[in-house]
């Protein structure tokens, strides 16, 4: 499966769209083989938080992460938890502490956010949407 296909699969099961600009958004996208159908902002958040495991649709979730560096990550927190980059990192080092979760893989680019959802059927991740005309 190409990776184009991927992505107009994975947008078609796309749960959670966050406004960037006026011309970008984040979306969070899953793998096209996932039952998943929708997912709510604070389900989305719960996931990347680590509040639970499980996607909605009962699979393990295995989460994508962009690195701290990166403003789509700060938007996706924002918008998806109400977290300040600081607040983000503050819960994941309690978390990781307590040994209670370990934080989702954290990927270098989109790119590598789109192949690990494409190589991976349980799958999660957030990427920036390409500007669309109106």
């Amino acid at each position: 499966m190409n990776m184009q296909h991927t992505l107009r699969a994975a947008a078609a099961v796309a749960f959670l769209t966050l406004a960037q600009a006026a011309s970008a958004q984040v979306a969070v996208i899953v793998n096209p083989t996932s039952p998943l159908a929708s997912m709510t902002q604070e389900q989305a958040a719960a996931i990347f938080l680590g509040k639970t495991q499980t996607l909605p649709s009962g699979q393990t979730a295995v989460p994508a992460d962009l690195p701290e560096s990166d403003k789509a990550r700060d938007i996706f927190y924002s918008k998806a938890a109400g977290k300040s980059p600081a607040q983000v990192k503050a819960t994941w080092a309690r978390l990781t502490f307590s040994g209670k979760a370990t934080p989702p893989k954290e990927v270098p680019t989109a790119a590598d956010v789109k192949k690990h959802v494409a190589a991976n059927p349980d799958a999660i991740g957030y990427i920036v949407l390409a500007p669309t005309e109106n």
